[in-house]
């Protein structure tokens, strides 16, 4: 993509650092030239206002969207459309492979079309990194990591050849090799730049470094200053073929911050409260940029642990300016000093360099945090935003049992309430004292487990591997453990999966890694493992003592999802905790155990071992940290981080402009989306008599609709794959799948934990069939696409909230489902839906498919879409069982014009497609 030739506010302007001239486009000349106020904006916005005066052309990019922006220091919000465009776009495998399935397929559309097939092809750089397919299936001894790595190549050998073959195929592709790290760690280390370049008419053209990504917690990339977010791989695939992404210009919520955390509190700490109050606050669809004194007192790390979790408090972003750390860490990380030096001299010359003092910008609404307040934390059992304080943890564990249990409050003698905050046996102190009634015995071994015994603690996600203080802290409480005699509890499952490689080299270059193996936290994979449901099948043992008698199991992760069926199908209950705080509640063995008052353990010389035993000072972290993370390990990890181990290398690839399909994989096939597809596309008609395929309930996430973890035999998904001679042990996961569209449609809304209340009490992908009988969703739908009949869901609030995961929203479509009808979206998932020919309509406030007495019997017609602009009223019409006729509007979360467009052409890939082939 090219700087436009439009120039309104004459900021064109060139900047020179040492022996360097750049050409940029300048906030300050724009000020001077009618943009009055810019310099307040908020620094996200001011990143925003530079794209849109790169792009200024009269025909995306208009005078008065560049207006607008300033207009918006008036009013702080504003309904203005803007069209944004991205430096680069960011992948992992999971989403990734589904995302090149689609442009294989639309290269073979457009064969079929007449047209050259290399007009598919990326027009802005795509970084694709494998790091969502290592299972934790060994785990607890030396050779963990080499023989995951052996299965990771054995499941997915189809996968990465047809990776291969795009790395090869497509132009502005690069492939992250398996086994580097998490995508989100190698962007922060390696591939973002905070400010970018490129050679355009013989100039040097330089701006800020921005990007999309297939993940949700691309924001990860905001606490090094550029900006970025999440979005379904379908709108990634738009980006990455030169369409803008229209936005409306967001508002901005400042989130304050004053004073320093104190000793022992952690960066998990500080983000599990940032993350509660930001819900709580309410920044759906909104970005947020951090501010203030306490800044100066947050590591980069720091800052990049906060924007990480950006989704789970809601926000499109949560963005930190640029300042004396984001050089600091440019310098560690191995960056070249020449583009240190831009990027100190850009932000100075552009207003976008945070100093102490300086004046707060201007912002939509704020709120404000004294660092000074945070305490140790978890969240859980469910969501993120559920933070609990360390020292209430046990206590409210019990409290929420009673719900995860269903009910059973004496059938274990454990505490449910705050007044039986102690075991029968009041001399208990500890995990180990629990009445031995309340255990049921675990098959061959001499212990036994009950409701709260931790059967996970996984050091694992972007979010905290990233941070070497919560990394190096997790060492040192390994290595004290150690030396007292301290070992996990043999019912938990122990991993280590860093983000980087780097993690490993100073991790052993402290010594560190050694204490970790010595308790069972040896290094089990580079890759988002647990987090993202890869945790890996229990021991057999373990699994059939929890489901022979429904215990609520436990895990604790230092991870940024706990969603319900995510982590592991055997474990209720999940918790997300500081990597130290994992390593104690591996060591503890239960979330009963009071870490702030009761013994993890008894050590070798039969004395108790609390927490504050082993728990390291923040000096100690700091001296382990100055002296052992270097830039020449970062420069050593990432010097040829594209080309891969031997198993890579090996794979064999067959070139070609279209990929050859192969009609036997289970793991890669051609989609049906483009089938029969037209140059010009069909006009919209009303929905008529639609069937109801599914009634939800508030906070459905993408990973109730499209789950990412693994699924048994008796499923939709494993009966297809057991009927193409694939064994239960290599079923793999959903993730992994995502590239074979048979699989993908068999789960959704397969999530084991969903509750379709058309079926009350039932957990799991069910529904009622056309012929009022239970059955799985997938086969009712496959009933009714056989009659032709249209299908419809109902939801409640936040209706896909969770990671940006496109087949939550393919998997509808491809359903059959034609609308959703809830009370709120989230951002990414409504976005999706359009993208794929999905309607989303949303209740009036006060309404709800509960107000309307709906049961899923009704048939559903919504009228008004010959005639839709974006956000219009549309009318439902519902037809009763009894044959009362009921009519309600709703709002067409249709957005923008340009999503207008994507869904008259029945997606936007199609649109996308068609002008390219025009062109």
């Amino acid at each position: 993509m090219t700087a436009a030739s439009l120039d309104s506010f004459k900021s064109r302007s060139t900047l020179t650092v040492g022996s360097k001239t750049y050409t940029y486009f300048s906030l300050v000349e724009a000020e001077k030239n009618g943009l009055e106020g810019v310099s307040r904006l908020p620094h996200a916005m001011k990143v925003v206002l530079e794209n849109l005066l790169r792009f200024e052309d009269g025909r995306t990019v208009h005078k008065a969207d560049i207006l607008a922006v300033a207009e918006w220091l008036k009013t702080r919000k504003s309904d203005h459309e803007i069209s944004y465009r991205p430096a680069r776009v960011l992948m992992q495998d999971f989403t990734g492979v589904p995302a090149v399935v689609d442009l294989a397929a639309m290269r073979d559309a457009t064969a079929k079309l007449g047209a050259n097939p290399q007009k598919i092809n990326p027009l802005v750089p795509v970084d694709l990194v494998i790091d969502h397919s290592v299972m934790v299936d060994s785990f607890g001894t030396p050779i963990a990591f080499q023989r995951n790595v052996e299965l990771e190549y054995e499941r997915n050998g189809e996968r990465y050849e047809f990776l291969r073959w795009g790395q090869k195929a497509f132009d502005n592709f690069r492939v992250v090799p398996p086994g580097t790290g998490i995508c989100h760690q190698v962007n922060l280390e390696y591939l973002a730049q905070t400010v970018w370049t490129r050679e355009e008419n013989g100039e040097t053209i330089a701006y800020p470094d921005t990007l999309v990504g297939t993940d949700s917690h691309t924001t990860m990339v905001n606490g090094l200053a550029v900006l970025g977010w999440g979005v379904g791989g379908i709108e990634a695939e738009a980006a990455m073929l030169g369409q803008p992404i229209t936005m409306l210009i967001p508002e901005v919520v400042g989130f304050k911050m004053t004073g320093r955390i104190n000793e022992g509190i952690t960066a998990t700490d500080l983000v599990l409260t940032v993350t509660e109050m930001l819900r709580k606050k309410g920044v759906v669809g909104k970005f947020v940029e951090f501010y203030g004194p306490g800044l100066d007192h947050l590591t980069l790390e720091d800052q990049a642990t906060i924007a990480n979790m950006a989704p789970e408090y809601g926000a499109t972003c949560g963005f930190f300016p640029i300042d004396s750390d984001t050089l600091t860490y440019l310098r560690t990380s191995g960056r070249d000093p020449e583009r240190v030096a831009l990027v100190e001299a850009y932000a100075r010359a552009q207003g976008m360099y945070r100093e102490t003092g300086s004046a707060d910008p201007v912002f939509t609404d704020t709120l404000e945090l004294d660092l000074t307040t945070v305490v140790p934390s978890l969240s859980g059992p469910k969501r993120p935003q559920d933070r609990v304080a360390l020292s209430d943890a046990a206590v409210k564990f019990a409290e929420a049992l009673t719900e995860l249990n269903g009910g059973r409050r004496d059938r274990t003698k454990l505490p449910t309430t705050k007044e039986e905050s102690r075991y029968v046996d009041e001399g208990a102190t500890g995990v180990d004292d629990i009445p031995e009634e309340a255990r049921f015995p675990v098959k061959g071994s001499d212990y036994g487990l009950t409701d709260g015994d931790v059967v996970i603690a996984a050091i694992t996600s972007c979010t905290n591997t990233s941070n070497p203080s919560v990394l190096v802290a997790a060492g040192l409480v390994a290595r004290k453990a150690r030396a007292l005699g301290l070992s996990p509890k043999p019912w938990v499952k122990t991993s280590l999966a860093p983000g980087s490689q780097v993690v490993t080299d100073y991790l052993t270059s402290a010594g560190l890694q050694d204490d970790l193996d010595a308790i069972g936290f040896n290094l089990v994979g580079y890759g988002c493992t647990t987090c993202i449901g890869n945790s890996g099948p229990l021991p057999e043992a373990i699994s059939e003592c929890i489901n022979a008698n429904d215990l609520v199991a436990c895990s604790v992760l230092s991870g940024n999802r706990n969603f319900e069926g995510r982590v592991n199908p055997d474990v209720r209950a999940n918790y997300l905790a500081s990597p130290p705080l994992v390593v104690a509640y591996a060591l503890a063995g239960s979330l009963h155990v009071d870490l702030t008052t009761e013994p993890l353990g008894t050590g070798s010389n039969g004395q108790p071992v609390y927490l504050k035993d082993i728990w390291p000072s923040n000096h100690e972290i700091a001296e382990i940290v100055r002296a052992h993370v270097t830039p020449e390990m970062f420069k050593g990890r990432y010097s040829d981080v594209f080309k891969g181990d031997a198993n890579w290398q090996g794979i064999a690839v067959e070139g070609g402009e279209t990929y050859g399909w192969n009609s036997s994989s289970t793991y890669v096939q051609n989609p049906p989306y483009f089938e029969g597809l037209e140059m010009e596309p069909a006009a919209v008609e009303d929905i008529r008599d639609a069937r109801v395929l599914g009634l939800f309930l508030d906070s459905i996430t993408t990973d109730h609709i499209s789950p990412a973890g693994s699924f048994k035999a008796d499923t939709p998904a494993g009966k297809y794959l057991a009927e193409r001679q694939v064994a239960p042990r290599d079923f793999n996961s959903y993730g992994a799948r995502r590239g074979n569209h048979e699989v993908m449609m068999r789960g959704t809304f397969a999530n084991i934990r969903i509750k379709n209340q058309m079926v009350p009490g039932v957990e799991g992908g069910f529904t009622k069939g056309p012929n009022g009988q239970q059955m799985p969703i997938y086969d009712a739908a496959m009933s009714y696409q056989k009659s032709g009949t249209p299908l419809v869901i109902f939801a409640g609030k936040e209706y896909g909230t969770g990671s940006s995961r496109d087949w939550a929203a393919k998997g509808t479509r491809l359903l059959g489902v034609r609308a959703v009808v809830a009370q709120s979206f989230e951002r990414i998932h409504r976005s999706n839906l359009i993208g794929m020919g999905v309607l989303p309509l949303q209740f009036k406030d006060g309404e709800s498919w509960q107000t309307l007495g709906l049961d899923g019997t009704e048939t559903v017609s919504i009228e008004g879409l010959e005639t839709l602009t974006p956000r219009s009223m549309v009318t439902i019409k519902i037809v009763r069982h009894d044959g009362r006729i009921e009519e309600v509007e709703a709002l067409c979360r249709i957005d923008t014009v340009n999503e207008l467009d994507y869904y008259r052409h029945g997606g936007i890939l199609h649109y996308v497609l068609r002008n390219l082939v025009a062109a």
